[in-house]
Parts: structure tokens; C-alpha cells; sequence
């Protein structure tokens, strides 16, 4: 029996149908989903280590996954004891901090009316009611902090439930992936799993070093630059960093803020430049060698899967977007019909110089010629 052949007008309507069903469940299973994969993500991260418990030690599955857990809320809590203690004095500061930037914001505006000349009272009027209400919420800035870390209880609580039952389960989960496919895809699905086992470690792993790296480059510099709470913003930097492009931006914004309200403007230009610099050294050398050569995913793609993963599952989806893309990557490759896909995702191969050869035959030719 021939198999139908669609025109293309068809097969793309049916591929814009099935984009907006899969994202309106998507983003219908936001509160059931986002902690879903967050959690698998994790215990493939840990999945080395359970296997080494099991396999070495000789552990009950159930104990090696009680351990792991462990080892998770461990980290956990270190982080936000961490940030607990930096934000607590931090937010004591803050009417500090408020008529210290006032100050310096009215320095800044004697300064430009004495250079320049310019009548700018009126203008700097308005500036300063709007700045007065910003700083009168004491709360803004913790606030927008801690709704980085957490999206709620709910949200943590279903993460930690999904890690222990994808640890637990994860020989039977593994074999219902494999067999619900034809015995003829079976080797093909079982590559696919494996590769994605193997991205997901190494993405993970290298985005930890990311992070350890880029926090400890950052709280150096703004140390030397006499930026208060130098410790808090690089650490902070280095998490929000885990979000391509945006999340530098933040932190250099809020960096830049504590500057010029514990400082000084030629501070707050310096820290500035350090980010640019920061930022430059992370994406050409610390990328490429821990993260990048895991998720190769171009930088267009890559901002367009924060924006949607931002529209879908909020801040989660910016943070879970990069590694979805990956996944989603290396069974576009793998499926035949789906490979373009792949490569549009891909970064572009660097094209090879190829040498010419001069054949011996075409050189004793000339030879005898001359």
C-alpha cells in the first residue's frame, strides 16, 4: 500500500497545530511539568553517583536515593543560609543606602548643571519623586532577589517528590522509553537516551563550574574596586549568569546600583567595564571550555527559548530553557525527517581549508615540458 504524501501546505499547517497544542500543555502543566524536568535534570546529575552507591557499596536502591536527597538539601540550605545572612544585613542598609544615593544623585545633578549649563531643576524634580517612591519600598530590591531563588514552596516541594521517585524508578522509566517503540528503533532510542543521560551530566556539571568560576572572578574584582557587599553580588552573578545573556545584564544592573549608592559614578563606570570584561572572558574562554562544547545551541535560538521558556514557566522556564533545547536537539538529529531541524539549532560548522593536491602524473608533465 503507497503512503500519502501531503502537499506542503498541509504539513505545515499541521506543524503550527501541533506547536500551539504542545505549548498550551505545556504551559497548562506549568505547576506539574517545571518541577518535573528541573528534578530530572538533577537525578541525571546524580545518577553517577547513586549508580556508584548501588553497584560499589553494594546500598538498597531506596538508601542511595535517601543519600542523594540528602546531599541535595544539603546544598540547599547552604545556599540560602548563605544569601539569608547576606540579604538580612544587606536590607538593614537600605535607608542607608536610599539617602546615600540621593546625595550622590544630587551631586550628579549640580554637576551637569555647572558643565553644562543647563537648566535642569524642573526636570530632575520629577526624577526625584519617582526615585523617592522606588527607595521608599525597602522591600523592592529583596524582594526581586528572593523571587529569583524560589518560585515558591509548591514549586520545591514537587521538585524534591519527582527527584526521589526518578531515582527510584529510573530502570523502569528507562525500559517503558525503550520498548514503546518498534523492535527496529530500539537501537536507535536506546543512542538517543543514552546521549541525552550523557549532554545532561556533562551540561550540569559544567554549568556548576560556571557558576563557582564567574563568582569568584566577580567578587574578586568588585573587592578590589571597594564595591560594597562584593561577596553577595558575585555569588549572585554567577547564578543569574546561568540565564545566556540576561541574566549578566542584571547583575550588572544591580551591581552598578550598590556602586553608585555606596560610591561613587567613576565606581559605578568602573564596575561597568569590569562586567564587560567579565562577561567577554566568560563567553570566550570559560563557555566554550565547560559548557559549550556540551550544548552547542546558537545564540539566536538560544535568546528565543529564554523568551518563550519565560512566557511558558515564568523564571524556571529562562533557567531550563538552554537544556530543553539541547534534548530537544539531539532527537532532531537522530529522527530522519527532523535533521535540518537539528542543524538549525546547531551552531555553524567552521568551514575546512582544503589543501591542493597536485597530482605526481600532472608534475612530470610540466616536468618534461620545461
Amino acid at each position: 500500500m503507497k503512503s500519502l504524501s501531503l502537499p506542503f501546505i498541509s504539513k505545515l499547517a499541521l506543524a503550527i497545530i501541533s506547536i500551539i497544542g504542545i505549548g498550551y500543555l505545556v504551559k497548562l502543566g506549568q505547576s506539574i511539568l517545571a518541577p518535573f524536568f528541573l528534578a530530572l535534570l538533577l537525578a541525571l546529575l546524580f545518577l553517577p553517583f547513586s549508580n556508584f552507591l548501588e553497584k560499589k557499596l553494594r546500598f538498597p536502591r531506596s538508601f542511595s536515593t535517601m543519600i542523594s536527597l540528602l546531599i541535595l538539601l544539603s546544598s540547599i540550605y547552604l545556599l540560602f543560609f548563605f544569601f539569608g545572612t547576606q540579604l538580612s544585613s544587606f536590607s538593614k542598609d537600605l535607608p542607608h543606602l536610599e539617602k546615600q544615593f540621593i546625595t550622590v544623585f544630587n551631586d550628579l545633578q549640580r554637576w551637569v548643571s555647572r558643565t553644562f549649563d543647563v537648566n535642569t531643576n524642573e526636570q530632575f524634580k520629577y526624577l526625584n519623586e519617582g526615585l523617592n517612591k522606588l527607595l521608599s519600598s525597602s522591600g523592592i530590591i529583596l524582594g526581586f532577589t528572593l523571587s529569583i531563588f524560589s518560585s515558591g514552596l509548591g514549586f520545591m516541594f514537587f521538585c524534591l517528590l519527582f527527584f526521589i521517585f526518578i531515582l527510584n524508578y529510573r530502570r523502569i522509566l528507562n525500559r517503558f522509553i525503550v520498548n514503546v517503540f518498534d523492535e527496529k528503533h530500539k537501537g536507535k532510542v536506546e543512542d538517543i537516551v543514552s546521549e541525552i543521560q550523557n549532554m545532561t551530566k556533562k551540561y550540569i556539571s559544567g554549568l556548576i563550574i560556571q557558576i563557582f568560576i564567574v563568582s569568584i572572578i566577580t567578587s574578586i574584582v568588585l573587592s578590589i574596586l571597594g564595591v560594597k557587599y562584593a561577596i553577595l553580588i558575585g555569588v549572585l552573578t554567577g547564578i543569574l549568569n546561568v540565564i545566556p545573556y540576561l541574566g549578566i545584564v542584571i547583575s550588572m544592573l544591580i551591581a552598578c546600583f550598590i556602586s553608585f549608592a555606596t560610591g561613587s559614578a567613576s565606581t559605578t563606570v568602573y564596575v561597568f567595564l569590569a562586567y564587560i570584561g567579565i562577561h567577554a572572558f566568560d563567553g570566550n574562554i570559560i563557555l566554550p571550555f565547560v559548557v559549550g562544547s556540551k550544548v552547542k545551541i546558537n545564540a539566536l535560538f538560544s535568546f528565543i527559548g529564554i523568551i518563550i521558556g519565560e512566557q511558558l514557566w515564568g523564571i524556571s522556564g529562562m533557567f531550563l530553557c538552554i537544556p530543553a533545547l539541547a534534548i530537544i536537539k539531539i532527537i532532531f538529529e537522530r529522527v530522519e525527517g527532523l535533521q535540518p531541524w537539528g542543524k538549525l539549532l546547531g551552531e555553524e560548522d567552521k568551514p575546512t581549508k582544503k589543501k591542493r593536491r597536485v597530482k605526481i602524473s600532472e608534475t612530470i608533465t610540466l616536468e618534461e615540458k620545461d
